[in-house]
């Protein structure tokens, strides 16, 4: 294994940026001249919990960790600008396996139209990947959980249930369907859809993380209203159709909280045209928050997620 600084060098060199980047990586810290308020998340990505090597290889961990922090950033209603990713490893890690990663992270940067601008090394028991990514709204007020009103269109962008139905393959030893495998693996981010929502009206919106009932229920909260979810205007990918016969599991269950699709999920005055690519799942009601519904019904399954349930 090459030591820091050589591993520093071969993840740098090259790096192209954006014009928001005045100092790229190289220095003590990055220097970037936005153009509006600045967008700021970060995500933890923990070997055995939010992947395992020996179910995906290190070039989809490296996208995924790009992935899964832009998402929060589009949510906002702003455009991707830059990351920083610090990375944890054990000492003896195969060098393939860094190249591989590294080679991820470029590739989903690209994607995302985000410059890497810098991060740290450090040894590990595990891997773990820590991303921040930071966004630029351009001068648009942010997009947050909190402006749904009562008579909004709930909508989404982007796939639910194929992560679900991909760790459901993967936890019963089978490789198949490979499409919903890869999208557990790394998910695929509606990039440029959180700048079109925000342009189209959108009231409130958020990254669809640990499962479409459970990520609602925060704009519930945050908007002071409930939603109700129509499970007619959902559609199930044969994929998903699949898993759920060969697993006994219902179907709409991957799809409402099966997690980390990384889709974005909004709400949308009632008299706006949906924009390209976004479909209704639903209507924002009166109410005091917390819930969501399907067909006017609880749910009775599980909602999501949760780290620490």
């Amino acid at each position: 294994m090459p030591g820091e600084f050589e591993l520093i060098s071969s993840i740098t060199e090259g790096l192209s940026v954006g014009d928001d980047v005045v100092l790229p990586a190289g220095d003590d810290a990055a220097v970037l001249r936005p153009a509006g308020d600045i967008v700021v998340t970060t995500d933890l990505l923990v070997e055995n919990v939010h992947f395992k090597r020996q179910w995906s290889p290190a070039r989809a961990i490296g996208r995924k960790a790009i992935a899964v922090n832009v998402s929060d950033v589009e949510s906002m209603g702003a455009r991707p600008s830059a990351v920083v990713v610090a990375l944890a490893f054990p000492r003896d890690l195969d060098r393939a396996w860094l190249d591989e990663f590294q080679e991820g992270v470029r590739a989903e940067c690209a994607a995302a139209g985000v410059s890497l601008v810098g991060g740290d090394l450090s040894s590990a028991a595990t891997v773990t990947v820590c991303v921040t990514a930071l966004g630029n709204l351009e001068g648009r007020p942010a997009v947050t959980r909190g402006g749904a009103r009562p008579g909004d269109v709930v909508a989404v962008c982007g796939r639910l249930g194929w992560s679900g139905g991909g760790l459901a393959v993967l936890q019963r030893g089978f490789g198949s369907p490979k499409d919903l495998v890869a999208e557990h693996q790394c998910p695929t981010v509606p990039y440029g859809q959180g700048v079109v929502a925000a342009s189209a009206g959108a009231t409130a919106m958020l990254d669809v993380s640990d499962g479409l009932l459970a990520d609602l229920a925060h704009i519930c909260e945050s908007s002071g209203v409930t939603i109700d979810i129509d499970s007619s205007l959902i559609e199930i990918p044969d994929g998903v159709a699949r898993v759920a016969a060969a697993t006994g599991r219902p179907a709409l269950g991957f799809v409402l909280a099966g997690g980390e699709d990384h889709a974005l999920a909004a709400t949308f005055p009632p008299s706006t045209a949906l924009p390209a690519g976004w479909y209704r799942v639903g209507t924002v009601g009166a109410g005091d928050g917390h819930v969501v519904t399907v067909d006017a019904q609880p749910w009775e399954g599980t909602q999501g997620w949760d780290h620490f349930a």
